[in-house]
């Protein structure tokens, strides 16, 4: 019997169940998908919490790897016993075997194992898209990236160094400021005892910053705009401390012309060929070891609300995976 995560109402961990489900076979354009391992994001709290809304019941989780078992009508470039992976809607990643469209996956290469794969993912292409289309980075700049001990924060360090850029970052701790510093973090910034943005005005000459990188959001969102060079860019990408309150757009004006922005992976891979090359971007930095994962947690599926809880806790590092 196929066993799934199911949230029957939204709320904490414990809302998390071990459920018995039927998987059946793939329709057209599908493919039944048998999970090796599944992703942990913080975006899964945002759906068990209701932060944002799904119908329920409903299997959470969007990121995961694994083998095609069966493929249904229409699908041509994809075979039983191909080894995909994938970072995309709909939900349901977190079962032992789920239905998913074909074109939502992508192959793995040899080079890369399931783990990696399922752990890379979506962190890995959300940092692919911030970096070289939201707010592209070029050599000479100097970025803030938020929770930089994260498993966007450590990919994202590591590839925006690559570009040349100096990476300032903000960590919880003073051993998370050391993991960001090993992997490309010039200048950690313990929050809990530090002020950032006088911090980073420090290092910065008064200067700022030309990007801010922030999935923390309501805590972090007025500092992140002080941080800001003139005409710079707010990217916020998440909201781990909560949902950013409104405010007035004439503060971006009277704090130098700012720019923000709001953006999520699925919309800068909704089609074919930015999948493709997202995921192509991913692969080759991850190949030529320019990114590395750093998977530091590892969960029995069943176990998802342990997970869920350590994530929450701020008791992860890097990446964490599920294995069913």
């Amino acid at each position: 019997m196929t066993h799934a995560i199911r949230v029957n109402q939204t709320g904490g961990p414990e809302e998390l169940t071990w459920t018995a489900v039927e998987v059946g076979a793939p329709e057209a354009g599908e493919v039944r998908l048998r999970h090796t391992a599944i992703g942990l994001n913080f975006i899964d709290v945002y759906f068990r919490t209701g932060t944002y809304p799904a119908p329920l019941p409903f299997t959470p989780g969007l990121e995961g790897a694994g083998v095609v078992e069966a493929v249904g009508e229409g699908v041509s470039d994809l075979a039983e016993g191909d080894r995909v992976a994938y970072a995309a809607q709909p939900l349901g990643a977190y079962a032992q075997a789920r239905l998913l469209p074909a074109d939502k996956l992508v192959k793995l290469p040899e080079s890369i194992d399931d783990r990696t794969a399922a752990a890379m993912m979506l962190k890995g292409m959300t940092a692919q898209y911030l970096l070289h289309s939201t707010a592209p980075v070029k050599a000479g700049d100097t970025i803030l990236f938020h929770a930089a001990a994260g498993g966007v924060g450590l990919i994202a360090c590591q590839w925006a160094r690559h570009l040349g850029a100096t990476v300032i970052g903000t960590v919880g701790s003073e051993e998370k400021a050391e993991l960001a510093r090993t992997h490309g973090c010039d200048h950690p910034i313990v929050y809990t005892r530090e002020n950032f943005v006088e911090r980073v005005t420090e290092l910065t000459d008064g200067c700022g910053v030309d990007v801010v990188y922030d999935s923390v959001g309501q805590a972090t969102f007025e500092g992140s705009l002080d941080c800001l060079k003139m005409r710079g860019t707010l990217a916020l990408f998440g909201q781990s401390s909560g949902k950013v309150s409104a405010f007035d757009p004439s503060q971006l004006s009277a704090k130098g012309s700012l720019y923000l922005t709001r953006p999520t992976l699925f919309h800068y891979t909704a089609d074919r060929q930015s999948l493709d090359h997202c995921a192509g971007e991913l692969f080759k930095v991850m190949a030529t070891g320019v990114v590395g994962a750093d998977i530091n947690q590892e969960y029995a599926l069943a176990d998802a609300a342990v997970a869920h809880t350590d994530l929450e806790s701020r008791r992860t590092t890097g990446a964490s995976v599920l294995i069913p």
